[in-house]
């Protein structure tokens, strides 16, 4: 099985234009096999661009094509508001790549989400998206990095290193059944603790692989977790270890306040929580390798 998306998934890319970001990657999409069934742009609906026909709203295009998953490449000022579009047209799934949305507006969309639109799940903002292995790609996740079959389930905030994490396990020629990218802002619309427990439910997912950096507070709460509820043997590797305190790397939400958000209290927290913690990626997938190994 697959994790909230697979080759059933309806895609609809908000933001389609002929140079746009979103044709470019929904293409790349449609190439590996998602079904990629309309785009929206409120100035070219009824067009038909690549062959994906465009709608002015999301709305129009759930109508026209039962559409239950978007993808959302908008610039950050139009991003909030592309979001809460697809929610409100009844799109159970969403995955917002766009990065730099302001955090204010992150907050009161996450928790508009949460009070009007119950049944929709956000991914991201400023994430590679997800890849069910073999099945279908929403982002920008290279498709020739994943290998098909499982067992291993992967989580990253960071998005380079859930790159080479897929590559690592896939040149062992360990195969994945979803890549999970979470996005390294401070308001994600997934958790660490929402993809664990969906892998945790997963029966073809038997071993997670999960990427954490510097900031925040996510780490430690999925260590909660882990030694509270997943069964499931855990591999993780924080990225950050030398990072500075007081200085934002890279993602917005991957800064060290004096002790707290360091990789050494995530890696701690975790390893206390019974997961193997590695030094580096490559060592990630090194122990996932060996974790595999002995499933029985």
């Amino acid at each position: 099985m697959s994790i909230f998306a697979d080759e059933t998934t309806k895609v609809v890319i908000q933001g389609v234009s002929p140079t746009s970001q979103g044709l470019y990657h929904g293409l790349r999409n449609r190439a590996y096999g998602t079904n990629v069934v309309a785009g929206t742009n409120p100035k070219r609906g009824g067009e038909v661009i690549e062959g994906i026909p465009i709608y002015s709203s999301v709305a129009e295009a759930v109508e026209a094509t039962g559409a239950n998953a978007s993808f959302i490449s908008v610039p950050p000022p139009g991003a909030a508001a592309a979001i809460v579009e697809a929610a409100e047209a009844g799109i159970p799934f969403i995955v917002c790549i766009t990065e730099g949305i302001p955090a204010h507006d992150e907050a009161r969309v996450y928790n508009q989400l949460v009070r009007e639109h119950p049944g929709t799940r956000l991914l991201g903002p400023n994430c590679p998206g997800i890849i069910s292995a073999g099945k279908c790609n929403i982002g920008i996740t290279s498709g020739d990095i994943a290998l098909p079959g499982g067992p291993v389930g992967l989580v990253s905030r960071s998005g380079t290193v859930f790159y080479q994490a897929l590559y690592e396990l896939t040149t062992k020629g360990i195969g994945q059944t979803t890549g999970v990218g979470i996005g390294g802002d401070p308001v994600p619309g997934t958790s660490f603790i929402d993809v664990l427990s969906a892998f945790e439910d997963d029966p073809d997912t038997r071993a997670v692989l999960m990427i954490g950096e510097i900031g925040g507070s996510a780490e430690e709460q999925a260590a909660d977790l882990i030694r509270d509820r997943i069964t499931k043997p855990v591999v993780a590797y924080i990225a950050g270890v030398t990072a500075p305190p007081g200085r934002k790397m890279g993602h917005a939400g991957a800064i060290v306040s004096g002790s707290h958000g360091t990789a050494k209290a995530k890696m701690d927290a975790l390893a206390a929580a019974g997961v193997e913690v590695a030094q580096n990626p490559t060592e990630a997938g090194e122990r996932m390798a060996e974790v595999v190994a002995k499933l029985a």
